[in-house]
């Protein structure tokens, strides 16, 4: 198994245990994503996934919807991501993506992947759930996040109704390292219903 199949496997399993978590009476809570209900989080990270798909002449697989079961779906769609990175013909791809010409299997790292840390927080916060991203993942985002170039914070530079991150939320420089990446990723880490 490559290392981008295990990293993937780890943060889903991490979400996994988030999405099973929530209560019957909590999918409707707002979450930190402006507009996007607990099950909106989950609806978009499983969209993501079948976005990684599409471009390799996949789909996902038939599966309950978020709506019906969201940990169905969300499982469903992590095996269907599994499959691609597990045949090296389809991983190794190339691709056309908005950030230039990847591999399948990168794509899905940088995108529906890493996705899955900065969402679970969100689903996290929108549920009252421990909300502390591995300090691991953190130490590998933080030079990445310093550098967002501005046209990824400008809503629907990647296509209509597409918004990849908000704008910069100030941080004290001392605050803890989850703080400040998630204010350069848009968020406030001190969100609260």
């Amino acid at each position: 198994m490559s290392e981008i199949a295990v990293r993937h496997r780890v943060r889903a399993a991490v979400f996994a245990a988030k999405v099973a978590a929530v209560g019957p009476d909590q999918w409707s809570n707002p979450s930190p994503c402006e507009g996007w209900t607990a099950r909106d989080v989950v609806g978009h990270v499983v969209g993501m996934h079948a976005a990684m798909l599409g471009p390799v002449g996949r789909s996902l697989s038939r599966a309950p919807s978020v709506e019906e079961d969201p940990l169905a779906a969300f499982v469903s769609a992590c095996a269907d991501i599994e499959s691609l990175l597990a045949d090296p013909s389809v991983a190794a791809r190339p691709i056309e993506t908005p950030m230039g010409r990847l591999s399948a299997e990168r794509h899905v790292d940088q995108v529906a992947s890493a996705d899955m840390v900065l969402h679970g927080w969100d689903l996290a916060r929108a549920t009252g759930q421990d909300d502390t991203i591995d300090p691991a993942e953190l130490e590998a985002m933080w030079p990445a996040v310093q550098r967002i170039p501005p046209k990824m914070r400008i809503p629907g530079a990647f296509g209509p109704g597409i918004v990849v991150y908000g704008p910069e939320v100030e941080v004290p420089g001392d605050a803890p390292l989850q703080h400040r990446v998630l204010g350069l990723l848009g968020r406030d880490p001190h969100w609260s219903a």
